[in-house]
């Protein structure tokens, strides 16, 4: 895991062992999404499901025609 931390692009990581999670925050314009997938799989960690950062909004309710 050290390794992944020393990527360049790679800002912050946050293992939660407990919860079996991590966090990575990364440098979208150096690194992308498949990229950081293959660096944990490398560090022995198995991609089971990806979480958003930030939940959408709502679609807008439709307005009622008069």
């Amino acid at each position: 895991m050290a390794k992944v931390r020393e990527v360049y692009g790679v800002r912050h990581m946050a293992l939660d062992e407990a919860k079996k999670t991590v966090r990575i925050e990364y440098d979208a314009s150096r690194l992308t999404e498949p990229v950081i997938f293959e660096l944990l799989r490398r560090a022995g960690l198995d991609i089971v499901e990806t979480m958003p950062m930030f939940t959408p909004p709502p679609p807008p309710e439709p307005v009622a025609a008069t």
